[in-house]
């Protein structure tokens, strides 16, 4: 089994930057596309970036494309969410997952999750 671990929330003013960090164990990350993915108070939780097998491949969703960077340290199995820019509208629980396809923009393709991790954004 593989555990999830997200860290690097917090509290920042708009236009600052944060980089959120999620560290598996049990597993090697190597094999796994992954993901960050956001819920909002009262909204559905969305995919806001992913990441194939290799780290060549990523995707982003408009609202944050230019502004968030997935990557990922297979050697630290470790995956990573950079987000600079960062607005008042991108207040959320993050969340970090892992999908035994190598890569994936559906939420339902996902079998492991982290525990989340708060992020908000003071305008």
């Amino acid at each position: 089994q593989m555990q999830l671990v997200e860290s690097g929330g917090g509290l920042v003013q708009a236009g600052g930057s944060l980089r959120l960090s999620c560290a598996a164990s049990g597993r090697s990350l190597s094999s796994y596309g992954l993901g960050w993915f956001r819920q909002a108070p009262g909204k559905e939780r969305e995919l806001v970036a992913s990441i194939d097998l290799s780290g060549e491949n990523t995707y982003q969703i408009d609202p944050v494309k230019g502004r968030f960077t997935i990557s990922r340290d297979n050697a630290k199995n470790t995956v990573y969410l950079q987000m600079n820019i960062l607005k008042p509208e991108d207040t959320a629980v993050y969340y970090c997952a892992a999908t035994n396809l190598a890569y994936s923009t559906y939420a339902s393709s996902y079998s492991y999750w982290g525990q989340g991790t708060q992020v908000t954004i003071s305008s």
